[in-house]
């Protein structure tokens, strides 16, 4: 029942980014609005992150989740009644995103902190994948539905869509029945706060890869700001990016199917190999080779982040203790959240002063260097799959002769 309503939810979500950016232009919005508007999403977002961390374990994470979707629904529906009755104004778009963003941020660390109350340890990678990969699908799917949409009807009417969607998924988790998380003592904001980060700093296998994921981000910026130059100057054009965009979608799916199978004895080593031929993706654009073999190299990068993803995520709700799970959940957002847009501010003046194609191989050795070197540490080969399938961080027990 959760993965049907979140599924349904990310059908919405894979319609909004063609919807926002017309609904922009149809209200006489230009670029720098629209770039007002997504900003406003994403500061609003990183700024309540920890405080949705906080309350997501200090209240049930079903009922955070639920009342985020019914929040969310509210705001998509008014925006998409203001721009079907053409009163929409910028302002609204820009207040729109604000509660958006506010909204996610109670609602992702919560949503990983239910997961684990819905299946056994064992199969939560699989739940998670399955999580992920029906994202995964929309965000392919998604866009090209959204452009016939908006074509035929409108923006506005999008936004409607996507509202429904909140309904539905604020419906399955109403009639979910989990068992109430453990919690401890209620202590002050800070306190609470101070505790997600002391649990996430007293493991060295989470901080670790948090460093190395974190600059992994922040070099894959240069992925969505060089590659549309690249392909406009020597891959024939927007087409040309067109088919790698499709590709970083494609790679996903792949990745999400291969995660369903693969159980990996060391999650955590094979979940940062993952990661490294990304940098095969980024030196393929900075020669530039063939559209297709560049194509090609976007799938294997995305297919291998999808796998430290779900991988991740399923090592991280069995070893941090349910009781402040979402907290350092939302730390971890927050570091991804931030490494990603430093890496936009700097890859075009970078990229000016030593040129493009440096640029990118750069990029490719700060995102594989950190991936490959953190694997041979011992706590991060410490975290082994057991034979009954869990996560744990030492030896696993041998198995009754």
């Amino acid at each position: 029942m959760l993965w049907a309503g979140q599924a349904t939810s990310a059908i919405g979500d894979g319609l909004m980014s063609i919807a926002l950016a017309f609904a922009v232009l149809r209200i006489g919005g230009s670029a720098t609005q629209l770039g007002l508007v997504l900003a406003a999403g994403v500061v609003s977002r990183v700024a309540f992150l920890l405080v949705g961390g906080v309350w997501a374990d200090r209240l049930p994470r079903q009922l955070v989740m639920l009342t985020s979707d019914l929040v969310r629904a509210a705001q998509q529906l008014i925006v998409g009644a203001l721009l079907i009755s053409g009163t929409a104004r910028i302002w609204h778009l820009v207040v729109g995103a604000v509660v958006y963003g506010l909204a996610a941020a109670f609602f992702h660390p919560a949503s990983t902190g239910l997961v684990p109350a819905t299946v056994r340890p064992a199969r939560l990678q699989q739940a998670n994948a399955l999580m992920g990969l029906s994202r995964s699908t929309t965000s392919v799917i998604g866009p090209l539905l959204s452009g016939v949409l908006v074509a035929v009807f409108g923006p506005g009417w999008v936004f409607i869509i996507n509202g429904i969607t909140f309904i539905i998924s604020a419906v399955t988790l109403a009639l979910l029945h989990v068992e109430t998380a453990a919690r401890g003592a209620r202590q002050s904001f800070l306190e609470d706060l101070a505790l997600g980060w002391h649990q996430l700093a007293i493991r060295p296998w989470y901080w670790l890869n948090l460093c190395a994921h974190a600059l992994w981000n922040f070099a894959i910026a240069s992925l969505y700001v060089l590659g549309p130059i690249v392909a406009a100057r020597q891959l024939g054009g927007p087409s040309a990016w067109g088919l790698i965009s499709a590709s970083l979608g494609v790679g996903s799916v792949v990745g999400g199917i291969i995660t369903l199978r693969l159980m990996p004895s060391r999650p955590l080593v094979a979940a940062n190999l993952a990661l490294t031929p990304a940098a095969l993706m980024l030196v393929a654009l900075a020669v530039p080779l063939p559209l297709v073999v560049i194509g090609l190299s976007c799938v294997v990068a995305f297919a291998g982040l999808a796998f430290l993803n779900e991988v991740w995520e399923a090592t991280m709700q069995q070893l941090i203790p349910a009781a402040v799970l979402s907290r350092v959940t939302s730390y971890d957002w927050l570091i991804s959240l931030i490494a990603m847009p430093a890496g936009y501010a700097v890859a075009g003046p970078v990229a000016q002063y030593v040129g493009i194609p440096t640029t990118l191989v750069a990029g490719a050795i700060i995102l594989a260097a950190p991936c490959v070197a953190i694997v041979f540490l011992p706590g991060i080969r410490r975290v082994r799959r057991t034979p009954q399938g869990t996560i744990v961080e030492g030896e696993p027990a041998l198995a009754p002769s």
